[in-house]
This record gives structure tokens, sequence and C-alpha cells, in this order.
């Protein structure tokens, strides 16, 4: 199972992006718990300001009962149920509360501020303590209680101020959606910036990902550029790669060229002496020695296009190759009343040598040459993968599928009336294996055998 592959551009943005998320949203909850301290910071100061202005207009008259010299002027204070209150109360620990004064908005209501708000107020006399209460019309309210003495009275007083919550709330709550929104904005923004800084950071991997893609499909020699200091020894040591790959590509061709010498010169004694003979031995002989011609000739066109296929930056014309072997075997078999025709897709590129190509295409035309009828037909198309097709029709007897099988055989001869060592298709499906393609039998459209052969090609 192929494993799967992650692009490093989606992991360095999906990281990025991670990140600054994470960063905006953390903010975002930060300024927003730091605005609702600030609102709730100033309600309670205007609060503040109301329980020091009731403590100073304060007065104890002879009796000891509290009134005020004067009260609050915020006109609030005199609507029923407006939101806005304040009272004084007697603080008394049999009966805790008992209202002294009220503002005009509480009516006939009063203000309840929990047990422990005004256990807090009375241990801290002069301290003011803040709370949340249930106001008279079930509205809540923020509570600022503040436990004083006053001279000839030996109770203590609470002085309280209260004032709706909601309206803060409702605003604390717009700026959570201004914020919300322009942290979209801004990780939309941050998101288009990271995928910018992304691909101009990477742009040189890119360059040297073409600049190798162009080396191996031909169109340059080494991997050529300017790259940052990053990027640059990668570059060299891969062009010391090409260079050695090119290094060793050619000692293997010279020891090929060297072992097809040694060995085609002892087989052509044998055969010429064999041949000079007579006798059973002779023959048998002569026989031997001719498949040893037709093995060693095999293997070491085999060796040869592994040597090729290896190679990097091999690269041959398919069209022009295919207008060259027409053009052969025209002359050839012209004589013969066949017709060969061919199409081939412009920009057919293969990565081998041509030599190669020229062999394979070339077995198949000729195969087909010797049972045609007439007309001969190739084609070649690109498929998709980077791959290419060549695809050689006759109008000739043709094959069942199981003769078929057999002709892929090496040196298998299906008819003998016919010239040829048997070695055709074997050939061609042996040269196309070692180049990562195959060669596949089936019946033609013309009436006779169609011959498809795959190779790897120039990615379009």
């Amino acid at each position: 199972m192929t494993p799967k592959r992650h692009s490093l551009v989606l992991r360095l943005i999906a990281t990025g992006a991670i990140w600054a998320v994470v960063l905006l949203i953390a903010g975002g909850i930060a300024l927003t718990q730091l605005y609702q301290r600030s609102v709730l910071g100033a309600l309670e100061d205007r609060l503040q300001s109301t329980v020091n202005a009731l403590v100073a207009a304060a007065e104890t008259g002879d009796t000891g009962e509290v009134s005020l010299a004067r009260e609050p002027t915020d006109p609030e204070y005199n609507l029923v149920f407006s939101g806005r209150y304040w009272q004084i109360a007697d603080w008394r620990t049999d009966e805790r509360l008992r209202v002294i004064a009220r503002s005009r908005s509480l009516w006939d209501e009063r203000l309840r501020p929990p047990d422990s708000l005004l256990e807090r107020a009375a241990a801290q006399p002069g301290t003011p303590v803040t709370s949340k209460i249930v106001g008279p019309d079930s509205e809540p309210l923020r509570i600022v209680a503040q436990a004083v003495i006053l001279s000839g009275r030996p109770d203590m007083v609470v002085i309280s101020a209260a004032e709706d919550q909601r309206p803060a709330d409702r605003e604390v709550r717009r700026f959570v959606v201004v914020a919300l929104s322009l942290i979209f904005v801004f990780s939309v923004a941050l998101l288009a910036g990271l995928i910018f800084q992304v691909r101009i950071g990477l742009a040189p991997v890119f360059r040297m990902r073409d600049a190798v893609a162009a080396v191996r499909e031909g169109q340059a020699e080494k991997v050529e550029g300017q790259f940052p200091s990053e990027l640059q020894p990668l570059g060299e040591e891969l062009n010391s790669l090409i260079d050695h790959s090119r290094e060793v590509v050619d000692r293997a061709r010279t020891h090929v060229g060297n072992l097809a010498h040694a060995l085609k010169t002892p087989i052509a004694v044998l055969l010429n002496e064999s041949r000079n003979e007579q006798g059973g031995f002779a023959e048998l002989v002569t026989r031997q020695a001719e498949t040893m011609s037709r093995q060693v000739d095999h293997h070491l066109r085999r060796a040869r296009a592994a040597a090729h296929a290896k190679a990097v930056g091999a690269r041959t014309d398919v069209c022009s190759t295919l207008d060259d072997l027409t053009r052969t075997l025209q002359r050839i078999y012209g004589r013969t009343g066949i017709a060969i025709s061919h199409t081939c897709e412009e920009g057919a590129i293969f990565r081998g040598e041509r030599q190669d190509l020229e062999e394979m295409v070339g077995n198949l035309l000729d195969n087909a040459c010797k049972w045609s009828g007439g007309e001969v037909r190739a084609t070649v198309n690109l498929i998709e993968d980077g791959r290419l097709e060549v695809v050689v029709e006759d109008d000739g007897p043709g094959m069942d599928a199981e003769r078929r099988e057999q002709a892929l055989q090496r040196g298998v001869r299906l008819d003998e009336s016919t010239p040829g060592s048997g070695l055709g298709l074997s050939i061609v499906a042996d040269l196309a294996q070692v180049y990562g393609g195959a060669l596949s039998l089936d019946a033609s459209g013309l009436g006779g055998l169609l011959a498809r052969v795959t190779l790897p090609a120039r990615a379009r």
C-alpha cells in the first residue's frame, strides 16, 4: 500500500492558520473580558458616586433619625421602576434591615441585598462592596453597598445604590459581535497573507522541482538556476548524482559492447566451422551455436536497454521515429501491395533511447507487414499518468486468445511459413518491461491482430 503523501505547503499553511486563529480567539476572549470589566467598572463607579453623595448628605437628628440634606439630582431616581435606585437602611442584628429612606423610583418596594453582601459590608464599615441582585421589576441589578456609622446612632446604616445591568450587558454583547466579526476578517486576511508568504517562501523549492523535472524529461542536462543558500548545496549534489549516473551508464555500455565482441567472435567461428562440416554432430553444433547467438543478442539487448532506462534525461521524439520506420518499411513491403498508414499525437516524447524505441516499434510493424493482407495501421496516443501507447494493427488472419498468449513467449513460432526467429514479440515485451511498460495483444478492428505497447512519456 502506497503511503499517503502530505503537502509541505498545506502543512505550513495549516499550522500557521491554526496558531493564528488560536491567538486571535484568545485575544478576542481577553479583550471581551477586559471590556466587560471596564463597562461594569464604569457602572460601579457611578453607583459609588451616588453612595458617596448619600453619605455626605446624611444627617442625624436629635432623636437619632436619619435625614438627607439633599437627594441625588439624577431624574432617573424619581421615575418609578426606572432601573436606578438608592436606599438607606438601618442595620439591626435582630431584624437585619429597616428602610429609613429610599428613592422615589422604588415606590413602595425596597432593595434586598443578600445576607453575604450585608455581612461583608458590616465587617468593613466604610468600604463599598458590590453584588448582583434582582430588582423590584424583576430586572438584574448591580448594587454597591456601604456600611457607615453616623454620629448619634448606636447602629450602623447601610447605604445602597443599584442600577439595571441589562444595558451594560447589551453593550458587552455588541462588543462581542463586533470582535467576532473583526476576528473573522483578520483570520481571512491572515490566511491570505499566510498563503502568499508560503508560496513566496517555497518558490525556490518549486523552481528546483521544475529544474529536476526538466532533467528527468530530457529538457536540460543539469539542474540550473539560482537558489537560496539552503537549497544550493542540494542542487549541486543532484548535479553530481546526474553526472555519476551518466558515467555509470557509459561504463555499462562499454562493458556490454566488449562482452558482445568477446562472445560473438567465438560463436561466429563455431558457426563457420560447423557449416563447413557434414554429419549429425556438425548440425548439432550449428543449431546450438545459432541458439547461443540469439540468446546473447537478446540478453545483451536487454542489458543495454536496462542501462538506458536507468539513465536520467533520455528522450526520443516518437513521431519522427515512427515517420522514419514507416517510410523504410513502406519501401520494403510496398512492392507486395501493403499500405502502411500512421497517426501520431503531437508532443509524444518517449522517455528512453531512440534505438530501443525503433526496435520495439520496428518489430511490431515488421510483424504486422508479414501477416498483413494489404493494410497496416500505427497509432500513437498520450494517455494518463505520463504514459503513451503505440498501437499497431493489420488486416491479416489474426489470432485467438490462446495463440496470442503463446506468441509472447520467447522463440515460439506459430507458423514456419514466414521468416524469423520467433523472438520479435518477446523482444518488444522485454524491452517494454525494462522501461516499466507492457505489451498486450488483441483483436483488431481491421480483422487481424492488434498489438499495443505502453511506454513512459514526458509529462504534458
